[in-house]
């Protein structure tokens, strides 16, 4: 697992090309850490290969659970109102702070079979969803904070046995 302060993190993942074996292996190694870490979801670059790939096992608020998994997604519709709810991350253990996202996300995108997939959520499941694009564009859930709620978070990284100093500041 990658921790904030990895390079990696930062820099958008790159589209994927071949839809092979090592793909596959790939997702399932995904989901076997997502589990591990007792995520909702996980993309590549949070495991150090920068692909756009990310798994997903994850409630919505209606407690229907979503498993799946989705290759180059682009996020094609966020929208619907704009909610503020606790978001935490794997590469960010231990901290979670209240983040603004919109209630509905729509994905598009390909299978690791390169079949076309779209995938809508709401609520949670639509905040995972975000969640996930961000990470595969280098972005993190600390990003969509400011004022008191982003210091108090960066304040727990600088505290947090797997921070590195770099980011810390982020």
């Amino acid at each position: 697992m990658r921790f904030l302060g990895d390079p990696g993190l930062r820099a958008p993942c790159a589209e994927v090309t071949a839809f092979d074996a090592d793909l596959a292996l790939l997702i399932e190694d995904m989901y076997a850490t997502m589990y591990a870490a007792h995520g909702v979801g996980l993309a590549a670059n949070q495991i150090g290969v920068g692909l756009r790939v990310f798994v997903f096992d994850c409630p919505d608020d209606e407690d229907h659970r979503h498993l799946g998994h989705v290759v180059n997604p682009r996020l094609a519709a966020a929208d619907g109102v704009t909610v503020r709810g606790p978001e935490g991350c794997l590469s960010l253990p231990g901290i979670e702070a209240g983040t603004p996202r919109y209630d509905r996300a729509v994905i598009e995108g390909v299978t690791m079979t390169g079949q076309p997939v779209r995938i809508e959520g709401t609520g949670f499941f639509a905040r995972c969803l975000q969640h996930e694009c961000d990470h595969l564009d280098g972005g993190l859930f600390l990003d969509r904070l400011s004022g008191l709620r982003r210091r108090r978070v960066l304040r727990a990284v600088r505290r947090a046995p797997w921070a590195a100093s770099d980011d810390a500041g982020a």
